[in-house]
């Protein structure tokens, strides 16, 4: 009988956008409607901590406020045991996403607090509070009012600096009434809001990188390296290499004007003695799935991979006038097997004096 075909996974795999990949993993990403946790990439593929400690901190992370996370609360519900639980939070704790506080409670008692933040970099940069809306004015009466005395001149009040932050149209509030003074009211700053004294946050620790505002400008793309001569042999090689490209990578299929735009950044991996294997390896491997714009993705890894210019004749002279630290090997000794230092076997310091006073009381 013929293997039993799961319709339901072809069915699945039919409707993934795109080409499938040649190798590697195929998602099905299916929406979630109920029970799921949003999880941040910065965790998931953090490169410094270990898949134990990402899982912890998803599993932490998926729990509902007020659940015991100890050790030997996690160790009841997972199968890692206690020591590995405990260098998994060490580890989260390192990096900011695990924090411990001791707090003492009224009765004395003292105890510890755990708080989990699914995004450390963000408490470095607080979001302000955005400004609450002013309500719009009541219209004014078409009644034509009864006359009365003049009114005495008001003093002219200096305006208040503006407030810094987003501006906008003005609203109903701001617009100035025929009838009445020439006058802007300014709200009063809204405090920022402060964290209790018995608040379980702490400062995170300087050693994590600073999150730049979305709006910060970007800075200018580099531009794609250049040999420091193009020569006709540089030439021909860069575009050899490029216009090959597709027989071994079929995404990286370049038009002639792709390829005499990248021959320059090719050129210049070729003069700093890249071999042509090691450079196919390193501008086509992993490429995102689907792969829309190969010649921007090649323009991007040239520039950002480029290698180091290899060692001129002078590194390596001085190089080799370094001079060598030469290490004494250890021995040991032949009467009390200790371990000493000595270019040549025999006994250590110890043994010896015993010889020359044995030597001696003996003459």
């Amino acid at each position: 009988m013929d293997t039993q075909q799961n319709t339901a996974l072809t069915r699945a795999l039919a409707e993934v956008p795109g080409p499938l990949p040649t190798s590697g993993v195929i998602h099905i990403a299916i929406p979630h409607t109920d029970r799921f946790t949003v999880v941040g990439n910065h965790l998931a593929q953090h490169p410094d901590l270990s898949c134990t400690a990402v899982g912890i901190a998803v599993r932490i992370q998926s729990l509902p406020q007020g659940i015991e996370v100890g050790i030997k609360a996690l160790a009841a519900r997972c199968r890692e045991g206690e020591k590995r639980i405990a260098a998994a939070l060490r580890e989260l704790e390192a990096f900011g996403y695990l924090q411990r506080v001791r707090n003492r409670l009224p009765s004395g008692r003292v105890i510890t607090r755990t708080v989990f933040c699914n995004q450390p970099t963000a408490l470095l940069h607080p979001r302000s509070p955005a400004a609450a809306p002013t309500p719009p004015r009541a219209p004014a009466q078409t009644e034509t009012p009864a006359p009365a005395p003049a009114p005495a001149p008001e003093t002219v009040q200096p305006m208040p600096p503006a407030p810094t932050g987003p501006t906008g149209p003005p609203g109903p509030s701001e617009t100035p009434s025929p009838e009445a003074p020439a006058r802007l009211s300014v709200p009063p700053p809204q405090p920022q809001p402060q964290l209790p004294q018995s608040s379980p946050f702490v400062p995170l620790p300087p050693s994590l990188p600073l999150v730049p505002p979305p709006t910060a400008p970007k800075p200018p793309p580099r531009p794609l390296p250049r040999p420091s001569e193009l020569t006709p042999e540089l030439d021909r090689a860069a575009t050899a290499f490029l216009s090959d490209l597709h027989r071994n990578a079929p995404q990286f299929m370049l038009s002639e004007t792709d390829v005499r735009q990248l021959v320059p950044g090719v050129a210049a991996w070729l003069e700093r003695g890249a071999h042509p294997d090691a450079m196919r390896h390193a501008l086509t491997d992993d490429p995102p799935v689907p792969l829309r714009r190969p010649a921007l993705l090649l323009k991007h890894r040239i520039t950002e991979l480029l290698p180091p210019p290899p060692p001129g004749l002078q590194e390596l002279a001085a190089l080799a006038r370094r001079p060598r630290i030469t290490v004494t090997p250890f021995q040991t000794c032949d009467d009390c097997d200790r371990a000493f230092r000595s270019p040549t076997p025999g006994h250590c310091r110890d043994c010896r004096e015993h010889r020359n006073e044995d030597m001696r009381t003996a003459a």
